[in-house]
């Protein structure tokens, strides 16, 4: 494996509600095998980083209910590689603990931080544009950001606007924008000034401390110790606390088939369609006179459907969901209602 001084941070941690029923509290989406490929969303991007970064480089960040979990679908990581959350503050207090682990093992790691939940259709061009942004990252004082040229006005994703100023092929960022409506979102793309933001990030392990020292002061003493105290740190995102903050963030403009599978139409859009434009996913279905649906039925039940245009069918366990598939910001209301009416046994 090249360069030993490269790492990798996978996040790992998330509940997956925007994709309730089939992704459950006890059961995420990050561990589950939604394209039927015989390997989790976790396993599949684990596999994608084993090939840039050694294995006892790849650190995972999770919940603690998902430790056990973690290390039964990735038997190559030893413990001492899990980041382990004892409450949730999403992203940026792990990642400020992970990366003072790093540190202390390795003071000249450069690090890519990446979600478990990705969609990456061309591995080839993905390893080349990882390596090219570590490269950089190693040698400069930049955070780095990779950006997706847009396909199409997508409201679901941020987007990066980036600046004249450059670096080789690492533009300085001039701002961040997210979810913007759909209009604006179809100015960002016929400007050419705007990318996606894929949430991925590269960085040198000591380059995002200082951003932390500089911008998150207050929570470096809680996970800058062998046992991080999560309770007590905010509940900020790495984009909000630091990304969207810092003045040396570039992007790196990337094009290697990229989606990010966090919501049903997200998935929608990246799968395969019958003639009518339904997405099956590992289902026993008989379709009537349906269009434009999300059907996903768990093994070994039928669903025959009549009528529908634009639905989510989703059933798993003891929850069945029937709803618009592009209203994602309903389904976190579902849950809501559902924790609040019958508790956590249909979460």
């Amino acid at each position: 494996m090249g360069n030993n001084n490269f790492y990798c941070v996978i996040m790992a941690g998330g509940m997956g509600r925007r994709f309730w029923p089939y992704s459950r509290k006890s059961l995420p989406k990050q561990f589950l095998d939604f394209f039927g490929t015989g390997q989790t969303m976790l396993q599949q991007t684990f596999e994608r980083y084993k090939q840039i970064v050694a294995v006892e480089n790849i650190y995972i960040t999770t919940h603690r209910d998902y430790k056990d979990l973690v290390l039964q679908m990735l038997p190559e990581i030893k413990e001492n590689q899990l980041i382990i959350e004892e409450e949730r503050r999403n992203t940026a207090p792990s990642i400020a603990y992970a990366s003072h682990v790093i540190q202390k093992i390795n003071p000249d790691a450069t690090i890519v931080v990446a979600p478990a939940d990705h969609l990456i259709l061309n591995v080839e061009r993905f390893r080349e544009a990882i390596l090219k942004g570590l490269e950089f990252a190693s040698r400069t004082d930049k955070l780095i950001t990779l950006g997706i040229k847009p396909a199409k006005a997508e409201t679901g994703y941020g987007y990066i606007q980036i600046d004249e100023e450059k670096e080789g092929d690492f533009f300085k960022v001039k701002t961040f924008i997210e979810k913007p409506a759909k209009e604006f979102a179809e100015i960002f793309v016929q400007s050419n000034e705007f990318y996606w933001n894929s949430g991925i990030f590269i960085w040198h392990v000591n380059t995002i401390l200082k951003a932390f020292h500089e911008m998150m002061s207050e929570i470096c003493p809680r996970v800058e110790c062998d046992v991080p105290d999560f309770t007590s740190c905010p509940n900020i995102s790495i984009d909000y606390s630091i990304m969207e903050k810092a003045n040396n963030v570039y992007v790196q403009l990337c094009d290697f088939g990229w989606a990010d599978l966090g919501t049903w139409e997200s998935l929608y859009e990246t799968s395969p369609k019958d003639h009518d434009k339904n997405v099956i996913i590992n289902s026993n279905t008989l379709l009537y006179d349906c269009k434009d649906n999300v059907v996903l039925m768990p093994e070994g039940k039928l669903a025959v459907i009549q009528g529908l245009e634009g639905y989510l069918v989703a059933a798993r366990d003891n929850v069945l969901l029937i709803c618009k598939k592009d209203d994602h910001n309903a389904i976190r209301k579902f849950v809501n209602d559902v924790e609040m009416k019958f508790g956590e046994k249909f979460s």
